[in-house]
Protein backbone atom coordinates (compact mmCIF):
# COMPACT_ATOMS: atom_id res chain seq x y z
CA UNK A 1 0.00 0.00 0.00
CA UNK A 2 1.83 3.29 -1.26
CA UNK A 3 1.22 5.99 1.03
CA UNK A 4 2.44 9.81 0.92
CA UNK A 5 2.81 11.71 4.34
CA UNK A 6 3.72 15.62 4.60
CA UNK A 7 5.54 17.19 7.41
CA UNK A 8 6.90 20.54 8.50
CA UNK A 9 4.12 23.13 8.10
CA UNK A 10 3.32 25.48 10.39
CA UNK A 11 2.79 29.29 11.25
CA UNK A 12 5.60 31.80 10.47
CA UNK A 13 6.03 35.43 9.13
CA UNK A 14 6.54 37.30 5.95
CA UNK A 15 10.20 36.37 5.23
CA UNK A 16 10.57 33.23 7.21
CA UNK A 17 11.18 29.81 5.67
CA UNK A 18 10.26 25.96 6.25
CA UNK A 19 10.99 23.02 4.88
CA UNK A 20 8.69 20.55 4.02
CA UNK A 21 8.93 16.84 3.77
CA UNK A 22 6.93 14.04 2.21
CA UNK A 23 7.99 10.71 3.46
CA UNK A 24 6.49 7.58 0.81
CA UNK A 25 6.16 4.15 1.96
CA UNK A 26 5.10 1.13 -0.29
CA UNK A 27 6.82 2.54 -3.30
CA UNK A 28 10.34 4.36 -3.94
CA UNK A 29 10.71 7.61 -5.08
CA UNK A 30 13.39 7.05 -7.09
CA UNK A 31 13.23 7.13 -10.71
CA UNK A 32 9.40 8.24 -10.67
CA UNK A 33 7.99 12.39 -10.60
CA UNK A 34 7.38 13.78 -7.29
CA UNK A 35 5.34 17.21 -7.15
CA UNK A 36 4.00 19.45 -4.65
CA UNK A 37 0.73 21.57 -4.86
CA UNK A 38 -1.40 23.84 -2.69
CA UNK A 39 -4.57 24.92 -2.03
CA UNK A 40 -6.00 28.21 -0.46
CA UNK A 41 -9.30 28.64 0.76
CA UNK A 42 -11.60 29.15 -1.78
CA UNK A 43 -9.38 27.58 -4.55
CA UNK A 44 -8.61 24.78 -6.14
CA UNK A 45 -5.48 22.53 -5.66
CA UNK A 46 -2.09 25.06 -7.74
CA UNK A 47 1.04 23.08 -9.40
CA UNK A 48 4.24 24.35 -6.67
CA UNK A 49 6.93 22.21 -8.18
CA UNK A 50 8.33 19.04 -9.50
CA UNK A 51 11.10 17.04 -9.77
CA UNK A 52 11.66 14.46 -12.52
CA UNK A 53 12.55 10.78 -12.93
CA UNK A 54 15.69 12.23 -13.92
CA UNK A 55 15.78 15.22 -11.58
CA UNK A 56 14.88 17.63 -13.68
CA UNK A 57 12.95 20.32 -11.22
CA UNK A 58 10.31 22.32 -12.28
CA UNK A 59 8.06 25.73 -10.48
CA UNK A 60 5.47 27.96 -10.96
CA UNK A 61 6.24 31.23 -11.36
CA UNK A 62 5.62 32.58 -8.12
CA UNK A 63 7.92 30.55 -5.99
CA UNK A 64 11.22 30.65 -8.65
CA UNK A 65 13.94 31.79 -6.77
CA UNK A 66 12.40 31.40 -3.16
CA UNK A 67 11.36 27.51 -3.03
CA UNK A 68 13.94 24.72 -3.90
CA UNK A 69 12.28 21.14 -4.39
CA UNK A 70 14.59 18.21 -3.92
CA UNK A 71 15.05 14.41 -2.83
CA UNK A 72 16.81 11.79 -0.86
CA UNK A 73 16.62 8.42 -2.10
CA UNK A 74 17.97 6.91 0.66
CA UNK A 75 15.22 8.16 3.20
CA UNK A 76 12.28 7.88 0.63
CA UNK A 77 11.69 11.65 0.81
CA UNK A 78 10.53 14.57 -1.14
CA UNK A 79 11.56 18.14 0.02
CA UNK A 80 10.23 21.39 -0.11
CA UNK A 81 12.33 24.67 0.82
CA UNK A 82 10.38 27.27 0.91
CA UNK A 83 12.16 30.80 1.69
CA UNK A 84 11.32 34.34 1.96
CA UNK A 85 7.74 33.21 2.35
CA UNK A 86 4.60 35.96 1.58
CA UNK A 87 1.02 35.90 2.77
CA UNK A 88 0.11 34.51 -0.45
CA UNK A 89 1.72 31.35 -0.29
CA UNK A 90 -0.52 30.84 2.54
CA UNK A 91 -2.52 27.13 1.82
CA UNK A 92 -2.29 23.77 2.04
CA UNK A 93 0.24 22.18 0.89
CA UNK A 94 -0.14 18.74 -0.49
CA UNK A 95 2.56 15.67 -1.82
CA UNK A 96 1.97 13.98 -4.84
CA UNK A 97 3.28 10.83 -6.89
CA UNK A 98 3.64 9.70 -10.29
CA UNK A 99 4.33 5.72 -10.15
CA UNK A 100 2.59 4.75 -13.18
CA UNK A 101 3.04 8.04 -15.93
CA UNK A 102 5.54 9.61 -17.39
CA UNK A 103 5.90 12.63 -15.86
CA UNK A 104 4.69 14.60 -18.62
CA UNK A 105 1.91 16.48 -16.45
CA UNK A 106 3.44 17.12 -13.17
CA UNK A 107 1.59 20.63 -13.72
CA UNK A 108 -1.72 19.28 -13.40
CA UNK A 109 -3.11 17.45 -10.07
CA UNK A 110 -4.15 14.92 -12.51
CA UNK A 111 -1.13 14.06 -13.80
CA UNK A 112 -0.46 12.11 -10.21
CA UNK A 113 -1.27 8.81 -8.49
CA UNK A 114 -1.13 8.67 -5.21
CA UNK A 115 -1.17 12.38 -2.94
CA UNK A 116 -0.57 12.79 0.65
CA UNK A 117 -3.36 14.32 2.84
CA UNK A 118 -1.35 17.97 3.42
CA UNK A 119 0.57 19.97 5.71
CA UNK A 120 -0.48 23.64 6.72
CA UNK A 121 1.45 26.14 5.74
CA UNK A 122 0.07 30.04 6.84
CA UNK A 123 2.18 33.00 6.26
CA UNK A 124 1.47 35.93 8.77
CA UNK A 125 1.82 39.70 7.28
Amino acid sequence: QVQLVESGGGLVQTGGSLRLSCVTSGRTVSGYTMGWFRQAPGKGRLFVAAISSNDITYYTDSVKGRFTISRDNAKNTVFLQMNSLVPEDTAVYYCAADFTGDGSYYYIDWGYDYWGQGTQVTVSS
